[in-house]
């Protein structure tokens, strides 16, 4: 049954915390050369605030040198706002500075865990359970570990609202005061999580749907269920638009990138349990995560060095902790209620102005951030991104990377329109302006 809204007349009053986008456009140099541009992309990629331009632009023309190996003054400067940034990525997500990882995206991180742990303590026979809206790069890397070892790999599936489709038992557990994690699921994640199960894989918010997952309440259900099972969450659209807490939210590794809130692309960070890492084979080998090699045997760094062989994107990382820092400036809750009006306004006036020549993917929940995804009558999303372009209104079409899901709604491709702190209630004017044109155009 395809997730597609009920149409109707406006019902809601949209009301937002207050937040200055003019001012805030004015830190984004790319507006100052793309000054017509209408960027509602940010789900693909985020624009960059100049402080974090800049500090990429400092650490090439005023200390560029390679990190850890060097006694001379530029080479310590470069080490120390390298791990800088550890410490306040560590701070954003209240964590240890030695349980975070520096990679090149999510993607690397979740391979990490994959290889590193994964292909240590899975099986044959064994369970690997994830869901039909993760990102490929959460599905796939389980996927072929479980074919590689032969385990068994299960599919949660969603409702027809867009939740996970897995429920709690309360009355068995309801002295941990575990909640229910869907009340119109038919599924019992005890069905779902077994003692075989090692590794649970599960998205905080979906790409496509936008859903943010109560990630709490179901890794408490599946550590009541199996104490023993690994779990591992992407939360590369969740950092971005949400205060995270990863000792809150009792997962065993969180996965995110630089690239999707304000900073550098090829800068990727992966959080995991300190003992956990501490236990895990190195990903890569190489420079600078060796403390002994012998013709024998070679003795590794303790973690994070343990798993950053080699030279990493220096400058990135350490643009990335401006990036933080512009995003703690304005506040993440002012964030996320920004893209929640800008959301429900642009759900609204698709409905107004298109009626059923729209369909929207999940219009109506009181979880999401600020992703849009929906078709437009008979015309192929990427001719409507083609279109809006011409109009300098940039989105996304294709299957956003979500193949088991765009199948599970029944479409081969959805158009995409994701907002961020520097969109304005203009951005969605224009958006639908531009699907009048797609309208006059291929009818």
């Amino acid at each position: 049954m395809r997730l597609f809204s009920k149409f109707g007349r406006k019902s809601q009053t949209l009301t937002m915390k207050t937040l200055d986008v003019t001012q805030i456009k004015k830190d984004f140099p790319i507006f100052e050369h793309n000054p017509h541009l209408v960027y509602l992309d940010s789900t693909a990629t985020s624009l960059k605030p100049r402080q974090v331009i800049e500090a990429l632009d400092a650490y090439y023309k005023h200390f560029s040198a390679n990190i850890y190996r060097g006694v001379y003054e530029i080479s310590e400067k470069a080490t120390k706002e390298y791990e800088e940034t550890r410490k306040v990525i560590a701070d954003f997500i209240h964590a240890k500075p030695e349980e975070i990882i520096f990679t090149r995206n999510t993607t690397e991180s979740l391979n990490l865990v994959a290889y590193a742990l994964g292909r240590v303590i899975v099986d044959a026979g064994d369970e690997i359970v994830t869901t039909v809206a993760e990102h490929h790069s959460n599905f796939v890397p389980w996927q072929q570990l479980a074919l590689e070892n032969g385990a068994i790999f299960k599919v949660i599936d969603i409702t027809d609202e867009g939740n996970l489709d897995i429920y709690v038992d309360k009355i068995k557990y309801q002295k941990s005061n575990i909640k229910d994690i869907n009340q119109n699921s038919k599924i019992n994640l005890e069905s779902i999580i077994t003692k075989r199960t090692k590794i649970l894989v599960l998205t905080h918010i979906s790409n496509v749907l936008g859903i943010v997952n109560p990630i709490k309440d179901i890794v408490k259900a599946a550590k009541a269920i199996n104490p023993h099972i690994i779990v591992v969450v992407d939360g590369a659209q969740a950092v971005p638009h949400l205060p995270v807490n990863v000792s809150d939210l009792g997962s065993d590794f969180y996965a995110f990138s630089s690239h999707k809130m304000l900073g550098p692309t090829g800068v990727g960070v992966l959080w995991g349990k300190y003992e956990l890492l501490s236990s895990m084979p190195p990903f890569n080998f190489g420079g600078e995560m060796i403390r002994e090699v012998q013709i024998e045997k070679t003795v590794f760094k303790d973690p994070p060095q343990k798993f950053e062989a080699g030279t990493p994107h220096i400058a990135g990382v350490i643009a990335l902790k401006e990036a933080v820092r512009y995003l703690k400036s304005i506040g993440l809750e002012t964030v996320h209620d920004h893209e929640q009006y800008l959301l429900r306004y642009a759900v609204e006036a698709l409905k107004e102005e298109f009626k059923k020549e729209i369909q929207i993917v999940v219009p109506e929940h009181n979880q999401k951030s600020g992703i849009l995804a929906f078709n437009f009558k008979d015309y192929h999303p990427h001719d409507i991104a083609q279109i809006l372009d011409e109009n300098n209104v940039c989105i996304r079409a294709g299957h956003h990377c979500a193949m088991p899901l765009h199948k599970r709604l029944d479409l081969q491709a959805t158009a995409r329109a994701s907002f961020y702190l520097y969109n304005t209630k203009e951005d969605v004017d224009k958006l639908i302006k531009g699907l009048q044109k797609v309208k006059n155009v291929l009818r």
